[in-house]
């Protein structure tokens, strides 16, 4: 029996690695992927700017690699995220190709100019901290790596930057960089809360806040504009 379990476990938790490389090598559908991205957008709204308690995410703009790393490793379950279980299966998004599409689009929407923030009073330190630790690999701007698989986090959220520091600390996001776990593994949540603060009010680049491809711009409700 124990050798039955050991093997469900393994196979719930799969390689995700070979997925992400079949969908880095394939070139996006943007139209396909816009049709998929009406059912992320019941949370994540058409703008692609989540919400400002955390709850969900800002993902518009944000760099394909990470999108497909992020799907894929929650598919093979090396992410948890029961909410987005159901939503990322290969009935809802196909294999790698519809991995590659729903991303290929995402990365067209412009960033959240005005995420949501902290209380203010830490900014301080929550720049020198992120000046120390974090620009080697998410940049000073915030704008991440793609090569690298670091994500943009200029333009997130306050609440959701502060809950994922405080999960990858402790040990609750399974498929966090090693460089990260190392940057936060000794910090409270005074300090962190200081850190996600400070990003969230790091400026969005003029050129990640232009006009997607595909429709039109959206406001802050996900409302289209012309």
């Amino acid at each position: 029996m124990l050798l039955i379990n050991l093997i469900a476990l393994n196979a719930v938790f799969a390689d995700s690695s070979s997925e992400i490389t079949k969908a880095m090598k394939l070139k996006p559908n943007l139209e396909q992927g816009k049709k998929t991205y009406e059912l992320c957008a019941t949370c994540h709204s058409q703008n692609g700017w989540g919400k400002e308690d955390g709850s969900f995410p800002v993902i518009a703009g944000q760099h394909r690699s990470v999108l497909i790393k992020q799907l894929a490793d929650i598919r093979a379950r090396n992410r948890e995220n029961p909410t987005m279980y159901p939503f990322s299966g290969n009935d809802i998004l196909g294999g790698p190709q519809g991995i590659e599409d729903v991303a290929g689009y995402i990365e067209t929407l412009p960033v959240n100019p005005n995420p949501g923030k902290g209380d203010g009073k830490n900014l301080e330190l929550g720049k020198t901290l992120y000046t120390e630790k974090c620009t080697a690999c998410h940049g000073e701007t915030g704008e991440g790596n793609a090569d690298a698989y670091y994500p943009r986090i200029q333009g997130q959220h306050y609440a959701y930057l502060l809950r994922q520091l405080q999960w990858i600390r402790d040990g609750r996001r399974k498929n966090a960089n090693s460089a990260m776990l190392e940057a936060v593994k000794d910090l409270d949540d005074k300090t962190l809360s200081a850190i996600a603060d400070y990003v969230s009010r790091i400026k969005v680049e003029a050129r990640t806040a232009k006009k997607s491809p595909i429709g039109e711009n959206t406001d802050k409700q996900g409302q289209e504009t012309k």
